[in-house]
């Protein structure tokens, strides 16, 4: 049996966009929309998703990546009270809840940042940020300098050689273990942290919570670098996420099929054994539905996505299709406003939603699609065949780009078994060691192997 996370289907909220909460934090009082948010919980397990990727969530000024308190739900979602019965409520329905923990960077109205305006040199906290200097200014003309995540001067990059910045961020972590009963951590531009502090938290969450899970932001680079049993779980694959629309726009299977030959092949992977964060889209990048060429590619990408090896994550609205692509450096159009109820009452795309719910049904009952070997076992640039492999048993996946259907011989990976489809239930004839199938355009194939 694994942990939860390895065998977890995620599904990814922005409450700030979902609810449509005001960009900007101005309000004195407390809105209360966590009661919005509790109603998507039936929505999400109907998905086959068993965990909750929800944030930001801290008190910030606008985005939510822009912190003024670290123990506080910011106040245009609800207060920490309305987040303790959100989670409850998800542990009812046997979903886990991972937060996101922005701790790279503070917005300019966290406490620290204001003692320093204030204070200057006299101030206890000019060691909790990197790069003080009050020999410079900034932007908005403080009389003094700062290093700030990418030249973003709103977000104030955090000092991890302080100890004291250390021993704040893990206090706050262990405030939201034993408040809210989170079950992890997304960490927000984890690629920027201090290794020794993935270290630190690894140690301490560990002693808070069994299972606790710690995933990383990272975009570029080599992932095994932050992938440890001393450091993180699991990093998001944007290598994967870039191939997924981009080997369907190019009609190029070789693409996708060279990323998890070089990530997760049994002989050289380099990161095989590793359960990586898969997405095909998220609040940072635009829409799926907005990227690709063919709309009817959709299918297959979710295909992939929940039958290759990773953790799968939908993104909220794009299991019907909702569009968005950036305006600029604007976000906004990638974290719409969305009313549960009247959507499903006229869904957009039902098709899509009605597969990504088979999916989710059928990852579910076929553990080798969460924890089984990859085995390749056709490719061309528009048809693409592999396996899923665990013990005497698997699945076998077939998918298809063209325009037209395709005449598909796939090899069989282990013989003697019983071939069923998983689709329609019929049992399939392998002859000469291969399935001989017929795809449609933009249709997908799942086999079971017993």
């Amino acid at each position: 049996m694994g942990k939860w996370y390895e065998e977890a289907v995620f599904y990814h909220m922005y409450p700030i966009g979902m609810t449509g909460a005001p960009r900007r934090n101005e309000q004195q009082e407390v809105t209360h929309r966590f009661e919005e948010l509790e109603k998507w919980l039936p929505h999400i397990q109907s998905l086959g998703c068993t965990a909750i990727y929800i944030g930001p969530l801290f008190e910030s000024t606008s985005h939510g990546y822009d912190t003024r308190d670290y123990k506080l739900v910011d106040r245009r979602l609800g207060d920490n009270e309305d987040f303790v019965r959100f989670v409850k409520k998800a542990h009812e329905s046997d979903i886990k809840v991972v937060v996101d923990g922005v701790f790279n960077h503070t917005g300019r109205e966290f406490f620290a940042f204001q003692d320093i305006q204030k204070n200057r040199e006299g101030s206890p906290y000019c060691s909790w940020y990197k790069g003080i200097n009050f020999g410079w200014n900034s932007p908005y003309n403080d009389g003094f300098g700062y290093e700030a995540w990418r030249n973003c001067f709103e977000l104030v990059n955090l000092n991890y050689w302080e100890p004291k910045v250390r021993e704040y961020i893990l206090d706050v972590i262990g405030f939201w273990i034993d408040e809210f009963d989170i079950d992890g951590i997304r960490l927000d531009c984890a690629d920027c942290l201090d290794f020794s502090f993935m270290q630190d938290m690894r140690r301490y969450t560990n002693e808070k919570k069994a299972d606790f899970w710690l995933m990383g932001e990272v975009i570029h680079g080599d992932y095994s670098r932050y992938v440890s049993p001393d450091k993180l779980d699991s990093v998001t694959n944007y290598e994967l996420h870039k191939g997924l629309y981009s080997g369907h726009n190019d009609h190029n299977y070789f693409e996708i099929a060279h990323t998890i030959r070089r990530e997760f092949d049994q002989n050289g992977g380099i990161y095989r054994g590793m359960k990586l964060y898969s997405f095909v889209d998220n609040h940072d990048v635009d829409r799926i539905a907005s990227k690709l060429n063919v709309p009817g590619h959709i299918y297959p990408v979710h295909t992939l996505l929940f039958t290759l090896p990773g953790i799968p994550s939908i993104y909220y609205g794009s299991e019907w299709g909702i569009q968005g692509k950036k305006e600029g450096g604007n976000d906004d159009p990638l974290r719409p406003a969305v009313d549960l109820e009247e959507t499903l009452k006229n869904v957009p795309d039902s098709r899509l939603l009605d597969w990504i719910r088979t999916l989710g049904k059928i990852r579910k009952e076929n553990p080798a699609l969460y924890d089984g070997s990859y085995q390749e076992l056709l490719l061309t640039n528009r048809q693409y065949a592999f396996a899923r492999i665990l013990g005497d048993e698997g699945v076998i996946v077939g998918v298809n780009n063209d325009d037209k259907e395709a005449q598909m011989n796939i090899r069989v990976p282990m013989q003697g078994k019983v071939y069923t489809d998983l689709i329609s239930g019929e049992t399939l004839e392998a002859g000469d060691g291969c399935l001989h199938v017929t795809l449609g355009v933009n249709e997908s194939l799942l086999v079971s192997m017993k």
